[in-house]
């Protein structure tokens, strides 16, 4: 009997996981990936979809002809719960066993930390990216200022930036730069800090940016109400708008609190260097679903970004660990995100900001940011090849 791998989640860390342990060990495994979306959506092009850069189909595609090429079995089903002693998952679709699970199930937006947050536009899934797009349209038709902003427990940091420097882009393009207030409102301790502790230079090169383009730029704010036309500030601070766009906290899914011990109080699953859980040999966890600690304390909480680049490398890692235990041997592949390289390039409307260093948390002996409008084509390649790749399952390389 073939030896079976269940993955639960279909985007960077699911298939990566997947089509890495398959194309390694062919017809060794039956792999079988269950998602709750039925499509992969590259999402650093979110930032785009609102200003009518990009649509659905440009940023997304079907999950299932790119597994089915790979000889990978997809699902589209709902994960209900997971039983990691008899080795079984519940779905929508019926429950299926397995000898060793992957759980790369993403997150969720917490949506309660700020009464009024669900109400206003954000960009972190697909269809909330459409979704402000409808509210951009409705702004442009009846002008005012404008808020953007990531609040307290917020991670997704380099999304908040590049949709505040694209927004001020568009304002240029719609001839209202200059004549609407633009605010940048977020948890960071300084602007630059990304949720990595920041980068050499990154505090200046962020104020010359917001200087550039007469944004107002407000830190270490924590949001206690965001009403439908100004965000309120735990000091008082008022901020009123036309058209908002704010970062939520992501949390992990809901059903993982379901099995005691998998998960912490943030809904994510604590492992180890090799990506195993800390309780099971056979259960690995990557991606924004893997727990990774804040080693540092900020006046207003923020957490640490799991982008694309060091998804991918977990998920790599943990298949080559399902690799040498189904070959036998010990799990001996590990690699710390803290120490997994930064690798980022953030767009800004026409220019740019390529952010490089050897680990993506500090203490770091090399890190560099180079602005530049070189990094918007930069960006626009990266995505062209990132989606190319993944369209095709060729996620070994780089």
């Amino acid at each position: 009997m073939r030896t079976r791998v269940l993955v639960l989640g279909g985007s960077f860390a699911g298939m990566t996981a997947a089509l890495s342990v398959r194309s390694r060990l062919g017809d060794e495994v039956e792999v079988t990936v269950v998602g709750a979306s039925d499509r992969f959506v590259f999402n650093p092009s979110l930032i785009w979809l609102p200003f009518g850069r990009r649509g659905r189909t440009d940023v997304s595609f079907l999950l299932e002809p790119t597994f089915t090429r790979r000889g990978v079995r997809f699902v589209h089903a709902s994960a209900v719960r997971v039983d990691p002693d008899a080795h079984e998952v519940e779905t929508t679709a019926g429950t299926f066993g397995y000898d060793y699970l992957v759980i790369a199930t993403g997150y969720r937006n917490d949506l309660d930390v700020v009464p009024g947050l669900r109400d206003v536009p954000t960009i972190t899934t697909l269809a909330d990216a459409e979704r402000t797009g409808d509210a951009w349209r409705r702004f442009l038709d009846e002008p005012g200022d404008v808020v953007v902003g990531a609040t307290q427990r917020a991670s997704c940091f380099g999304a908040a930036y590049e949709f505040l420097f694209n927004t001020s882009y568009q304002l240029r393009r719609a001839g209202l730069h200059g004549k609407v207030r633009l605010t940048y409102v977020t948890s960071e301790p300084y602007a630059g800090h990304f949720g990595i502790d920041g980068m050499p230079g990154a505090r200046t090169l962020m104020g010359m940016f917001a200087r550039k383009e007469g944004i107002e730029v407000v830190t270490g704010a924590q949001m206690s109400e965001i009403r439908p036309d100004a965000v309120e500030l735990d000091d008082g601070t008022v901020l009123p708008y036309r058209f908002a766009m704010v970062v939520p906290p992501f949390h992990g899914q809901d059903f993982l609190a379901g099995t005691p011990g998998l998960v912490d109080a943030g809904g994510y699953v604590p492992v180890r260097p090799t990506y195993q859980t800390v309780r099971w040999d056979d259960v690995y966890a990557v991606g924004i679903a893997a727990a990774v600690p804040v080693p540092w304390v900020t006046q207003v909480p923020v957490s640490i970004p799991k982008t694309g680049f060091p998804t991918e490398q977990q998920a790599h890692v943990a298949a080559a660990n399902i690799v040498a235990q189904v070959r036998g041997d010990a799990p001996s592949h590990e690699k710390e995100f803290a120490d997994i390289p930064a690798l980022c390039v953030m767009d800004a409307g026409n220019n740019g900001v390529a952010m490089v260093a050897d680990k993506m948390l500090p203490p770091r002996r090399f890190a560099a940011m180079v602005p530049g409008p070189q990094n918007h084509l930069a960006k626009l390649a990266f995505e062209k090849y990132s989606i190319a790749k993944m369209r095709r399952g060729l996620v070994g390389l780089p």
